[in-house]
This record gives structure tokens, C-alpha cells and sequence, in this order.
């Protein structure tokens, strides 16, 4: 079989629902490595909260950040890093119209860059209940441009913010609302996706699309599977990415539906 980049989103796919990978996971996924294929994360999680998953899997290569927009080796540097950025100045324009909007936190982001201001406390995951006094998003604060931001607001605002968005930066962000119980809204540089990402991981390793297996579950992995030579949903997967998709894990993250289907397609005992 020739060597294929398996890209692999994180929350949904490869973490289970206590966000932790499983012993069977591991070992599959080493086991591919071992068999001369190359396994890289590709999340819309920040690196700060992805690092440890990459350490846990032994990984070496490039991993992929923020949905796209940040290409990196951990712990180490790397000639072919890269990083989109937005200017700081839509982060501003929230801050100054936060009550209107219905903004409860805005998170400000990038490799080395992590600043947030709540209205009131709001539990959201991937970001810490309590911040420090280094950590206040201000205008003072931000002196660097974002990769990424990251608005919580009341269920009842989503729309009204999205719409506020569209109308005023729409040809300079992406605003996508997770998936999930919270109403939360990520901004990016517009047009950067996952398959930007999994685009310079191809081109590093020198692998054509038709060797990309891409597995994920949420809208943000839709770009990715759809650039993939083999695209993959999960069997949790939202029905948009299931539609999308080549094929679909017969078991959900939460029973090992990555690791039982790499075992299967990459024909690797067991």
C-alpha cells in the first residue's frame, strides 16, 4: 500500500467523550506510523489545549492549529511554519460594542497569544474559569494581530452577531458558530480551513490528494474532507459531514471508530 497522511481531527473523532484518547487508538495509530504512513493532527482547538494529545501520540511532524491557520512543530522550530492573522482592530470593534452584541467572552488567540475579557461568568469549554491579571483582553493587551477569536454570547444574540459580522468584516473573517450546547461564534482569516492546513502537510511530505485519508465530524471539518482523497465522517458525525464524506466509521469516538476503521482500511493486524 502506498504511504498516506492520515489527517485526524481531534474532539469528536480521535478524543473520546471524556476528551482523552484510548489505548486502542494509540496503538493503532502508532502502528500505522510504524507501517511507514504519517499520522498529523488537524484541530480547531489553539495549540495550547492540542500540544499534550500530540506528545501522548509520539507524534514529530508539522501539526495543524486553529482550524488551518496556524502550521507548526512542536517544541521545536520549523522553516515551513506559518500563521494567518486578522488585524486587532475587529477585536476592538467587539470590545466597544460587547453589551449591544450580547457578548458575554471574547477570547483572543494566536501560537503565542492568549488574552480573554468575560461580561459576567460563563463556563465555555477550552478556556480557563479564572484569568489571570497577564490575560485581560484590552486594548492595551492586544498589541499583536489575531489568529483567531472567540465570541460566547447569549443564545439569544447568535444571529443578531453573526449578521453584525457579515455586515461589517465579511471580506476580511470567517465567523462559524460551533457545534455543541454553547453559543459560540470563532472568527478566522477568511477562505483559511483545514484543508489549508492539510494543502502544506501534503506538500512536506510530498503526498498526492488521492493518498489523503481525512477523518472527522463537525462543519469545520468539511473543507478537509472534501479535499481528501478519502474522506471519512464519523459514525457521531453531524449529517452535512456523513453526506460529504467517501465513507463512515461503523463505530462512534466514544468505541474506537478511528482505530477500527484505520485497522481495517490499512489492513494492520491486530
Amino acid at each position: 500500500m502506498e504511504r498516506k497522511l492520515i489527517a485526524i481531527d481531534l474532539d469528536g473523532t480521535t478524543l473520546n467523550a471524556d476528551a482523552q484518547i484510548s489505548a486502542k487508538t494509540k496503538a493503532v495509530l502508532t502502528q500505522a506510523r510504524k507501517a511507514g504512513h504519517i499520522v498529523s493532527i488537524v484541530t480547531g482547538r489553539p495549540n495550547r489545549i492540542s500540544a499534550n494529545f500530540y506528545d501522548e501520540l509520539n507524534l514529530d511532524g508539522p501539526m495543524i492549529n486553529f482550524n488551518g491557520s496556524l502550521g507548526h512543530i512542536p517544541h521545536q522550530q520549523w522553516s515551513g511554519e506559518y500563521q494567518y492573522t486578522f488585524t486587532k482592530e475587529i477585536a476592538f470593534d467587539l470590545l466597544a460594542h460587547r453589551e449591544e452584541l450580547g457578548i458575554n467572552m471574547i477570547a483572543a488567540e494566536g501560537k503565542n497569544l492568549f488574552l480573554a475579557v468575560r461580561q459576567h461568568p460563563v463556563e465555555v469549554g477550552f478556556f480557563p474559569t479564572v484569568l489571570k491579571s497577564n490575560e485581560i483582553l484590552n486594548q492595551k493587551t492586544l498589541r499583536e494581530n489575531p489568529t483567531s477569536l472567540t465570541v460566547a454570547v447569549d443564545r439569544s444574540h447568535q444571529e443578531h452577531l453573526l449578521s453584525y459580522l457579515r455586515h461589517n468584516f465579511s471580506d476580511t473573517i470567517d465567523a462559524a458558530p460551533w457545534g455543541g450546547p454553547n453559543a459560540v461564534v470563532e472568527l478566522g482569516v477568511k477562505g483559511v480551513q483545514k484543508a489549508t492546513g492539510v494543502e502544506v502537510l501534503a506538500h512536506h511530505y510530498h503526498v498526492e490528494r488521492q493518498n489523503i485519508i481525512a477523518f472527522g465530524d463537525e462543519h469545520n471539518d468539511a473543507a478537509m474532507i472534501d479535499y481528501a482523497g478519502w474522506g471519512v465522517a464519523m459514525q457521531n458525525a453531524t449529517a452535512p459531514i456523513k453526506q460529504l464524506a467517501n465513507d463512515m466509521t461503523t463505530r462512534d469516538n466514544d468505541h474506537d471508530g478511528l482505530a477500527t476503521y484505520l485497522q481495517d482500511y490499512l489492513k494492520l493486524a491486530e
